[in-house]
């Protein structure tokens, strides 16, 4: 096991109303940093955790980003989410004890680690801990149903939820839900949403062309979000939203 670099606390920590901490008194808190592991930085395309191991822990990110794939049996990849800061990565292991996907840094980025044992322990003696799990569980799944819906969807629509998704993500973290960079190659982009490379690039050429979004580089600016909405629900188009 890598040595840790130092100890946090989730009590200081700006994520703590996102992650595990939530809804928890403070001495409940106190009890959950005793558990956490900080573990190294991670490094651009270093893998966390591989499909198939065994899986002795679960991951909150602490900043950075990650992309999750699995390869079928010709090593082909199909990426099936992105990870922020705040949110918890690893429940899939909860099924049967292994990881069923790959988890890759997008950039330089850190975790916390939480033994699951240690944390199955403290879950019984906090029950808010428990119920808090469980929200997390039921955030998982609903993203699963979005990801469903989201294959029935046109290019132009596909594109857009994604950047509706990522909006309502990064607002949630207390940044803006309108201005954030594109962690994630194009390629992962093409690869999540089931279009080609050339298709992704079309589709922000075409946002940015209409005036809906602003793309530099790796930054992305929305610049009239009921727009871009109504193109998801088209009959919204003419009503005005804030970033929610």
């Amino acid at each position: 096991m890598e040595p840790h670099v130092h100890k946090i606390s989730c009590l200081d920590c700006r994520l703590a109303d996102l992650c595990l901490p939530y809804g928890l008194k403070r001495e409940e808190i106190s009890q959950l940093t005793i558990i956490v592991k900080s573990k190294r930085p991670i490094g651009l395309d270093e893998y966390l955790y591989k499909q198939g191991e065994q899986s002795q822990s679960l991951f909150a990110v602490k900043s950075g980003s990650f992309r999750t794939f699995i390869c079928d049996a010709d090593g082909s990849e199909q990426t099936i989410g992105f990870y922020l800061p705040g949110e918890l990565m690893g429940l899939d292991s909860l099924h049967n004890g292994f990881f069923s996907c790959y988890v890759v840094a997008l950039e330089t980025s850190t975790v916390c680690e939480l033994p699951l044992s240690r944390l199955n322990e403290l879950a019984v003696k906090i029950p808010g801990l428990q119920a808090q799990l469980m929200r997390i569980v039921g955030k998982e799944i609903a993203s699963d149903h979005d990801k469903i819906v989201l294959g029935h969807r046109s290019a132009q629509e596909k594109m857009a939820s994604f950047l509706l998704m990522l909006s309502k993500r990064y607002h949630a973290l207390g940044f803006s839900g309108t201005e954030f960079n594109l962690t994630m190659r194009r390629r992962d982009i093409a690869n999540f949403l089931g279009l080609t490379i050339e298709t992704v690039s079309r589709q922000l050429t075409d946002l940015t062309k209409n005036g809906i979004i602003t793309v530099k580089q790796r930054g992305v600016h929305i610049n009239k979000l009921d727009l871009l909405k109504a193109i998801v629900e088209p009959c919204l188009s003419n009503q005005s939203y804030g970033v929610k």
